[in-house]
C-alpha cells in the first residue's frame, strides 16, 4: 500500500483531494472508507491522518494495514472535536448521506482550517435526461443504488451546495466538477455549464 503512486481504487475525486493538500498537514478523513485516501495521504504526503468510519469493515480494512482509524458517525461524532484541530477536514462523497448537511457543514468549519468536500451532481444532464425519458429515478456510476437501497438521502446539485455555502458562510476557495470521461474542470463563476456537465463535484472550503 505504502508504495503507491496515487490513492488505490478507481475514484478520481480522491487524487484530486490528495492535490489540495500540502504535505505535512493535519488531516481528519471523516467516513474514509476502506482508507485509500487517507494511506496515500500519510504514506506519500507526509499528513498527520486520523480517520473515522462508520462500517465496521471500513475500520477493520484501515485498521489492518496500520491506519489510525476509529469507527464513528459523522451525524453524532464531530461534535467531540475541538475548534481547528486539523488543517483539513475531508468528507468525501457522503455529504449527501448525512442526517442533516447544514449541521455537518457546520461542525466539519469549526474542526478544520479548511474543508474538502466531494459529492456526486444530481444536476448532471444525463440524470436529468434519464429521469425525464424512464420516469424513474435516475443511477449513474457515481450514484449506482436504486431509490429503495440507497444510502443517499440528501441528493442536490452543484448549484444547490454553492448556494448552502453561501448561506452558511463558507468561503469556496476552489471548485472543481468532474466530466463523464474523469476529466476535472474548474468551476467558473456560471455554475450552468458545472451544473449540467458535471457528474460530481469537489470544493475547498474555508469559514
Amino acid at each position: 500500500m505504502a508504495g503507491a503512486a496515487r490513492p488505490r481504487g478507481d475514484r478520481v475525486d480522491l487524487q484530486l483531494i490528495a492535490d489540495m493538500i500540502q504535505p505535512g498537514s493535519r488531516v481528519l478523513d471523516v467516513g474514509c472508507g476502506d482508507g485509500a485516501l487517507l494511506d496515500y495521504l500519510v504514506h506519500l504526503k507526509g499528513v498527520d491522518g486520523r480517520g473515522i468510519e462508520l462500517s465496521p469493515e471500513g475500520v477493520n480494512a484501515c485498521v489492518s494495514v496500520g491506519l489510525p482509524v476509529i469507527q464513528g458517525d459523522a451525524n453524532t461524532d464531530l461534535f467531540d472535536y475541538p475548534d481547528k484541530a486539523f488543517d483539513y477536514v475531508v468528507l468525501s462523497q457522503t455529504m449527501q448521506a448525512v442526517n442533516a448537511p447544514l449541521v455537518t457543514l457546520t461542525q466539519l468549519l469549526r474542526i478544520g482550517r479548511r474543508v474538502i468536500v466531494s459529492m456526486p451532481n444530481f444536476g448532471y444532464l444525463r440524470l436529468r435526461w434519464g429521469f425525464f425519458v424512464s420516469g424513474r429515478m435516475p443511477s449513474s456510476r457515481v450514484l449506482p443504488h436504486s431509490w429503495y437501497d440507497s444510502p443517499n438521502i440528501h441528493l442536490c446539485t452543484i448549484r444547490d451546495f454553492v448556494i448552502l455555502c453561501q448561506e452558511r458562510g463558507a468561503i469556496i476557495e476552489r471548485g472543481l466538477f468532474i466530466d463523464h470521461r474523469g476529466r476535472p474542470r474548474q468551476l467558473g463563476r456560471s455554475l450552468t455549464l458545472a451544473n449540467l456537465c458535471g457528474e460530481q463535484a469537489i470544493f475547498l472550503l474555508r469559514s
